[in-house]
C-alpha cells in the first residue's frame, strides 16, 4: 500500500510541477487582435511589421514575435499562444527592426532616433550580444531566401507578395 501511495503523490507532484512550468511559459501579453494582420516588409530586412495594429508585431524565421511591456514574446500564429523568450534568444534581425517600426513604442524611446534600431543595451546591458544560435537565425534565413513565398507571413505567400 505504501508503494502505491508513493507513486501516486510523485505522480501528483509531477503534474503540477508540469502545469507550473506550462503556466510560465505561455502567457496572455495582453495583445488581441480580431483578425490576421496585414504584415509589410522592413525595408532592407527580412523582417514583417504589422503597421495597422496597436501592438509591436513582427513575423520572422516563420514565426511571429511581440514586443510588449519591455519583453520579448513568440509565437506560431498571429494571435499566439504566446512563449516568453529571454532576450539574448531573440534573433538579431529582430533587434535591428528600427524605432519606426515599433507600433507601440515604449515612452522611453521617444527621445531617440527612429531610424536607428532601439538601444538594446540600456534594457539588457552592455554584455548582451549575439550568440551562436543568431548564427544559426541567419543560416537558417539565407536558406528560406531561395525558396519562393518560404519564410513570409501566409497571408502575403498566398498572394505571392514575397
Amino acid at each position: 500500500m505504501t508503494i502505491l501511495r508513493t507513486v501516486v503523490v510523485l505522480a501528483a507532484i509531477f503534474i503540477a510541477g508540469v502545469a507550473g512550468v506550462q503556466a510560465q511559459v505561455r502567457v496572455d501579453i495582453g495583445i488581441q487582435l480580431p483578425a490576421p494582420p496585414a504584415f509589410v516588409v522592413i525595408p532592407g530586412m527580412p523582417v514583417y511589421y504589422a503597421p495597422s495594429t496597436p501592438a509591436n508585431v513582427f513575423f520572422y524565421g516563420h514565426q511571429y514575435w511581440a514586443f510588449q511591456g519591455g519583453g520579448w514574446y513568440f509565437g506560431q500564429s498571429w494571435n499566439g499562444p504566446w512563449a516568453v523568450v529571454e532576450p539574448a534568444r531573440v534573433p538579431a534581425p529582430i533587434l535591428q527592426v528600427p524605432v519606426r517600426y515599433y507600433r507601440a513604442p515604449p515612452t522611453g524611446w521617444k527621445e531617440w532616433r527612429r531610424d536607428a534600431p532601439p538601444r538594446w543595451e540600456d534594457h539588457y546591458g552592455r554584455e548582451w550580444h549575439e550568440e551562436a544560435h543568431e548564427r544559426d537565425w541567419r543560416e537558417r534565413e539565407d536558406r528560406w531566401a531561395g525558396h519562393k513565398g518560404k519564410g513570409c507571413p501566409p497571408g502575403l505567400a498566398k498572394q505571392e507578395r514575397c
